[in-house]
Formats: structure tokens, C-alpha cells, sequence
């Protein structure tokens, strides 16, 4: 068990059972009785693009394997806060919630209720909707099984809303946006960090409800691009064999983003 746990700690990709028993030399068989325990015990979690670290192994406060996505973004964060003097977050999504991995930010950081190493529901944060669009339908339909909860008046709490919801934030470039879905006071933006094989992680800033968005979505779109290319990019060598992560596409200007925001805005949601 150690011996594959070990296989997880400071990356934020998912291994298949073959990446896992090749690098523990342990026969196939041994490698997915373990893994299944595991995952069966909260260590580890799985979904179709392999096994990842699970919500146990973060409950204990440490960085669960993620020390290397938290080193990529951290002086990332602390430039977006400084910038802005909104409240920057990464987290991570595990099964239905997601995971704050860490928290920068001023005086306004005190009424955002939300803490490093605490969760929320993904369906109703910034965050958690910005990774779950980069998810195939039917693995959100999976993830959310237990259903949609209601935190706010504004909360989507149908499924065939939240697909809806996740295929406009794909046509936005991967931007997800919040008015008061988890907490009626904050206002937020996300964009996921992509590898090839799906989200590893989302930043986002987060200010007060009437926080115009759009005006500072552009630099959280530019932070998560960093991350990506500094974990994932054509400079890394690609050891794994693994194909290198979409791009995230051009940085935005504002009146870009003003004239995107400007469609279907009324929906009481965005």
C-alpha cells in the first residue's frame, strides 16, 4: 500500500493500474486488489482516466500529492490577490466537492467562508463547475449521483440545468462564473487546470456579490495557462508518453469578454 500511495505524492495526475504496477514492480493483480481497497477506504479515488488521490488522504491536512500543482500556482495566487485584492483559491475536484488546496487574500478574505483543506459541494462553486465541464457527461451524471443539494436561492439544483450551465462554460473558454450559488455574498470565477487526461486542479478569484467578473476573468484565465504550461507544457519532457494538454486559448480582453458575457446574461445563474 505504501509503495502505491508513493506513486501519488506530488503529482496531480491520475495513473491506470499498469502506470501504478510498473512503478512498484508489484504484479498486476496484487496492484488492483490494493487499489481497490484503497479506494474503497477513501485513499484513493477513481474515474475513467485512472486513480488519483482521494478525500482521506486530504482530510489529513496535508498537500494529499498535490505539492506540485500548489508549488506551480502559488506565487500565481499571491499575484492575482495583490492584483485585484479579490481572494484567490485552488482546489480540487474529488468526486462531488471540491478541495481548497490554498486560499490568498486581504480583508475581504475573513467573509468568504471557506478554508485550506475544507470543501464544498462542486455543483454550486466557481471551481468546482469549471472542472466538471472538462468531465464527459456521463462521469458528471456519476460524480453527482447523490444529487444536487440547495446551499442558496440561486443554486442549480437540477441536473439538466447544471449540463446546461457546464456547456456554456465550454463555449466561454473554460470560464465559470458564481453569483451567490454557494454563498449569497460571493461573487467568483474559475478556470481549470487541464492535463491530457482531464482537470487537475482550478483557480479562482472571489469578491463580493457585486463584483463585476468580467472585468477580471482575463487574468484568472492567464493564471490558469501559466500552471498548465509550467506542470504539463511543451518545455516539460513528456516521459509518459502522454500527449500534451489542450490549450486553454488566447488571453481575453475585456471588451472580448464584455461582448461574451452579453449573451444569454439574463440567466439568473451567471
Amino acid at each position: 500500500m505504501t509503495l502505491i500511495m508513493n506513486c501519488f505524492y506530488g503529482k496531480a495526475v491520475r495513473h491506470s493500474i499498469e502506470d501504478v504496477a510498473r512503478a512498484t514492480q508489484l504484479p498486476r493483480s496484487t496492484t488492483h486488489r490494493i487499489l481497490v481497497d484503497l479506494v474503497r477506504l477513501g485513499w484513493l479515488t477513481q474515474t475513467p482516466a485512472g486513480y488519483g488521490i482521494g478525500s482521506r488522504a486530504l482530510s489529513f491536512g496535508s498537500d494529499g500529492g498535490y505539492g506540485g500543482l500548489r508549488k506551480a500556482t502559488a506565487p500565481l495566487l499571491h499575484d492575482l490577490a495583490m492584483r485585484t485584492g479579490m481572494v484567490a483559491h485552488l482546489g480540487v475536484l474529488v468526486d462531488a466537492e471540491i478541495y481548497y488546496l490554498d486560499k490568498v487574500g486581504g480583508r475581504f478574505a475573513t467573509k468568504v467562508p471557506s478554508q485550506v483543506g475544507g470543501r464544498a459541494p462542486a455543483h454550486c462553486t466557481a471551481l468546482g463547475k469549471s472542472m466538471l465541464a472538462c468531465l464527459p457527461p456521463e462521469q458528471v451524471d456519476r460524480q453527482l449521483a447523490g444529487g444536487l443539494g440547495r446551499h442558496t436561492e440561486r443554486t442549480i439544483c437540477r441536473l439538466d440545468t447544471l449540463h446546461h450551465e457546464l456547456g456554456r462554460i465550454r463555449g466561454r473558454n473554460g470560464m465559470a462564473f458564481e453569483r451567490g450559488e454557494c454563498s449569497p455574498a460571493v461573487a467568483c470565477v474559475a478556470v481549470a487546470i487541464r492535463s491530457a487526461d482531464g482537470p487537475v486542479g482550478s483557480i479562482s478569484l472571489c469578491g463580493e456579490a457585486g463584483t463585476p467578473l468580467e472585468r477580471i476573468a482575463p487574468l484568472v484565465v492567464q493564471a490558469a495557462r501559466e500552471a498548465t504550461h509550467d506542470l504539463f507544457g511543451p518545455a516539460r519532457k513528456n516521459t509518459a508518453g502522454r500527449k500534451h494538454p489542450p490549450e486553454l486559448g488566447p488571453t481575453w480582453s475585456v471588451e472580448a469578454m464584455n461582448a461574451l458575457l452579453a449573451i444569454g446574461s439574463g440567466q439568473d445563474w451567471i
